[in-house]
């Protein structure tokens, strides 16, 4: 599927310069862009989504883990223990 993508001048010779360095065609360029761009807005929004679902899981059941307790589990896999997930509770 080709695809016609305009941009201002200033953003060519930008990308133009980029392909320059890197040793690659300003088309590989805009290509890698769009795909960064679309796999991190893709991540950004299966997290969301994540997000929203846990927060209807809490409204509907109540169950949760304090700042705390998350913390000091937090802290316990950052020093390297393997600690276990502490249990929700309402």
């Amino acid at each position: 599927m080709a695809t016609s993508v305009k941009i201002d001048n200033e953003l060519k010779s930008r990308v133009q310069h980029l392909a320059e360095t890197r040793h690659r065609s300003p088309h590989w360029i805009m290509c890698e862009a769009i795909r960064d761009y679309v796999e991190r807005e893709e991540k950004r929004e299966s997290f969301k989504q994540d997000a929203l679902r846990a927060w209807e899981a809490y409204q509907e059941n109540g169950l949760h883990l304090t700042l705390e307790e998350a913390d000091v589990w937090l802290a316990k896999l950052e020093a390297g223990e393997d600690a276990e997930l502490p249990k929700c509770h309402i």
